[in-house]
């Protein structure tokens, strides 16, 4: 896979994971341990992004 699109589907997850907490946060009683786990995920995909598009930029 191109490094383009191993950006493009970090994003993708990124994004899903971003629509998911979207989802739970409007529920009456979110599962609190599934909703730190998925921001947990969420930060590591914005991280590796920001990695690999500083690595790149250089």
């Amino acid at each position: 896979m191109s490094l383009d699109g191993h950006l493009d589907a970090l994003r993708r997850k990124h994004g899903a994971l971003e629509n998911e907490i979207n989802d739970m946060l409007t529920r009456p009683a979110p599962d609190e341990s599934q909703l730190t786990r998925l921001k947990r995920e969420k930060l590591r995909l914005k991280d590796e992004i920001e990695k690999i598009t500083a690595q790149t930029h250089h």
